[in-house]
């Protein structure tokens, strides 16, 4: 036999002499050379893998099992796969294939399942076959493997813990239930209590249109008598109207003739007038104007002679105080000049200089002694009969405190008066 053909779920390869690389052929016929070549077959067919992840902990660390359905099948139409394919499974039967190929698809389910928390595997099933689809597609692709499809077909745990979030939901639809139904009802009142709304408010507009009507029945028959007493009216008022009309045009020609004869009397007023005022303006504005110039020329010449001697007494005042300030200026140096002396003469005397002073200043002090006994209103006096009285007694205790000043002018400088009497001689010839 040396002629060999395949169906479409299964390839041929031969190899040997003149097949370097080896042949493959997927669903036909190949001549084969006995004993320098040799033909190989392998299987197309698709295989059916139940991948099972038993108690394979989560993200959160819940152990789960997982179960998965998954058809594989070699890839014939692609020469690289197929080439890939019969390298690696070559003599092995469809068992053997589905065991390799079911163990790297449990692999990766179980690395997925890892990777994922229970509420997204389970909640979301078809972002997890996707995940897995993807992942085992791209090894078993170097294998020449094909994954046709990938389906999650159960989750289940051995801690109840899908149950318990089976029973969250079912609590969270039995209370959208209870809302649902609780808003059905509110709806309904509120569709009741809309409908008796609108039943009260079509009442009240009937009500009120039936108003409307009786009002603008009024209303036209008040207008209709209205209008048919003011022609009644009209017609009364008519001959009075014409009487008055006939009466005022009388009192307007009265009046007119009147206008007439005060426009003439105003006319001669007003011309009587003007020669008033052309004789007063003749007898009296004139010399009263001729005044009035007279006395504003008297009053210019007045004030010009009072403004010269106000300048002829500012002008003496400024000379008497320039003479003034002259005989200050030369009494202040003349004093000066005195003082200077006296200064000189203190240095040079001293004691006699105090001294001479001291006798100018006697008869202030004295004076100033004696204020007290002036300023008294009264003064009595009494008499033992051994000393003098009156005036006699004022004065000698006056001169009795004259007398006790050398020595208290002794105590205080330390300079004696009697001694230095020729010194004060000679300052006073000075």
């Amino acid at each position: 036999r040396m002629f060999y053909t395949c169906g479409p779920n299964e390839a041929m390869v031969v190899s040997g002499c003149g097949r370097s690389p080896p042949l493959m052929i997927a669903g036909g016929r190949v001549f084969v050379f006995p004993c320098i070549q040799q033909i190989q077959r392998i299987s197309l067919n698709t295989l059916t893998l139940n991948v099972k992840s038993d108690k394979v902990y989560t993200r959160h660390g819940v152990p789960i099992s997982v179960t998965g359905i998954a058809q594989v099948k070699i890839q014939g139409q692609n020469k690289e796969m197929l080439a890939a394919a019969c390298q690696m499974f070559m003599g092995m039967s469809e068992v053997e294939i589905a065991q390799i190929a079911l163990e790297t698809l449990e692999g990766h389910q179980r690395a997925i399942i890892a990777h994922l928390t229970v509420e997204e595997i389970y909640q979301d099933r078809k972002k997890f076959s996707e995940q897995v689809f993807k992942v085992a597609s791209s090894d078993l692709l170097n294998m020449g493997i094909g994954v046709v499809s990938y389906t999650l077909k159960d989750v289940h745990d051995d801690q109840n813990y899908l149950s318990s979030l089976g029973k969250a939901r079912t609590a969270q639809v039995q209370r959208d239930a209870r809302i649902g139904e609780a808003q059905f009802k509110r709806d309904a009142v509120i569709r009741e209590a809309h409908a008796m709304q609108e039943k009260i408010s079509a009442q009240y507009k009937n009500e009120i249109e039936m108003a409307k009507a009786q009002r603008d029945f009024e209303l036209k028959k008040a207008a209709y008598d209205m209008e048919v007493n003011t022609k009644k009216a009209e017609s009364e008022m008519a001959y009075q109207l014409q009487v008055a009309k006939t009466k005022q045009r009388i009192e307007e020609e009265k009046m007119q003739v009147q206008v007439v004869e005060r426009t003439q009397q105003i006319t001669l007023q007003e011309q009587e007038i003007t020669r008033r005022e052309k004789e007063l303006e003749a007898k009296v504005q004139k010399p009263a104007e001729a005044e009035r110039y007279r006395i504003e020329k008297l009053a210019e010449a007045e004030k010009l002679q009072l403004i010269m001697e106000a300048e002829a007494e500012a002008e003496a005042i400024r000379m008497r105080g320039e003479a003034e300030a002259f005989a200050l200026e030369a009494k202040g140096r003349a004093e000066a000049e005195q003082m200077a002396k006296k200064a000189e003469a203190f240095k040079q005397y001293k004691e006699g200089a105090m001294v001479d002073m001291l006798l100018e200043k006697l008869p202030l002090m004295a004076e100033e002694i004696s204020k007290p006994l002036c300023a008294a209103q009264k003064v009595t006096m009494v008499s033992s009969g051994g000393s003098e009285v009156g005036a006699a007694k004022l004065t000698g205790e006056v001169l009795e405190i004259m007398t006790r000043l050398p020595s208290a002018v002794e105590k205080l400088t330390g300079v004696k008066i009697s001694q230095v009497t020729r010194l004060t001689s000679a300052m006073k010839s000075l």
